[in-house]
């Protein structure tokens, strides 16, 4: 199997595979079968092990290498019991100051919380640092799994100072969105937010709580928003499993 796939801006140049030609067999198979997913469309399931191994003249082995590294890229889905399916596309927030609900219905989701966590801790030294407060002083946490039409995808820590929102934890429907708390009943204008992007690995305690496999690349976001008169409104933790999500963000030049 030496055909490289035609370049596609979208995609790697000659699909990753450099002009030597030397690559991992898998990584090939990999080329061919993302072409093979992108025919067949969202929700159709994939031909079986045995035929996809003929179909490319490898082994299983290399087959199962191919189709494992798609399922962590997020273009395949394995459900138990009945195949890997071509996934759906992944859900895109963009990087603003867009609530997570927002964001969600932009592109038709339903979005939803179920609520883990909500209490009150003491401030450690970088949450003081982060929201302009004494170490030890009141916070307000509060842990969410989130979901898109139902389907678990992240999971979301948010610390506020209790000090600030002594009356938030009355007004808040902790499966609601907070944005809208905060600025429709709390009158908290947004202005502007710090944030930072990297890629992690999920500790079991929220592999289990997103119902996802410990080893799948997951996104996570920190973030602290900053009101109109510059300080400091909220810290954020955001985990988003790296299959089902993206960030999106529009650039301006300097003035």
């Amino acid at each position: 199997m030496n055909r490289v796939p035609p370049h596609r801006a979208d995609r790697p140049v000659r699909a990753g595979i450099p002009e030597h030609g030397r690559v991992p067999r898998y990584y090939a198979v990999k080329a061919e079968l993302f072409d093979l997913v992108e025919n067949l469309g969202e929700g159709t399931v994939l031909p079986s092990e045995r035929e996809l191994a003929e179909r490319f003249s490898v082994s299983r082995v290399t087959l199962r290498q191919a189709v494992s590294e798609l399922v962590l890229e997020g273009k395949l889905i394995r459900r138990q019991g009945s195949g890997t399916f071509v996934a759906p596309p992944k859900l895109v927030q963009p990087l603003s100051l867009v609530s997570y609900t927002e964001g969600m219905r932009r592109q038709g989701v339903e979005p939803n919380r179920t609520v883990i966590t909500v209490e009150e801790l003491g401030a450690d030294d970088g949450l003081a640092r982060d929201l302009l407060l004494e170490p030890g002083d009141p916070i307000v946490h509060l842990e969410r799994v989130l979901l898109a039409d139902d389907e678990r995808i992240g999971l979301e820590s948010t610390y506020l100072s209790l000090g600030r929102f002594p009356d938030l934890l009355e007004k808040l429907d902790p499966a609601g969105s907070l944005y809208a708390c905060l600025t429709e009943r709390l009158g908290v204008r947004f202005a502007e937010a710090e944030e930072r992007v990297e890629t992690v690995l999920a500790t079991p305690r929220e592999a289990l709580l997103i119902g996802t496999n410990p080893a799948l690349p997951m996104l996570l976001l920190h973030r602290v928003s900053y009101d109109v008169d510059g300080h400091p409104i909220e810290r954020a933790r955001s985990l988003y499993r790296g299959d089902r999500f993206s960030f999106v963000a529009r650039l301006h030049a300097d003035r």
